[in-house]
């Protein structure tokens, strides 16, 4: 005797791909509510704050190094010398290099600003 029983289950796999899908074209989103202006505007903040840590880097590391005989010291060239090294930390950020921390913040500040803009989904479904 061969029984069957059907099982009014719904298929757990096509609402889980459904999920998914939605939750990709969410992601491929990101940044889409983003104006070129904010774009910009992220770009340079996170630019700024990379090289004010860079140059902040630097100044605790030149505070570890003994004083330049050489060129005599003094409060002149301390404050040159701060100077040079913000110009070093700022010069290499603007040319892509830095440590990486600004295309970090960037693409964070872009995500929350496109969160304010694109349509929330319930992930509780």
């Amino acid at each position: 005797m061969d029984i069957k029983t059907a099982t009014a289950t719904p298929d757990a796999s096509e609402t889980a791909a459904d999920k998914a899908r939605q939750l990709q074209r969410a992601s491929s989103r990101v940044g889409a509510g983003v104006t070129e202006k904010q774009r910009q505007q992220a770009k340079k903040i996170s630019q700024d704050f990379e090289a004010l840590f860079v140059g902040m880097m630097m100044k605790s590391m030149r505070s570890t190094v003994g004083k330049d005989t050489l060129t005599g010291g003094g409060h002149g060239e301390e404050v040159y010398r701060s100077m040079l090294d913000q110009a070093y930390a700022d010069a290499s950020v603007k040319r892509g290099g830095g440590l990486g921390i600004a295309k970090i913040i960037e693409k964070d500040i872009i995500r929350q600003e496109s969160r304010k803009v694109a349509p929330q989904f319930d992930h509780h479904e």
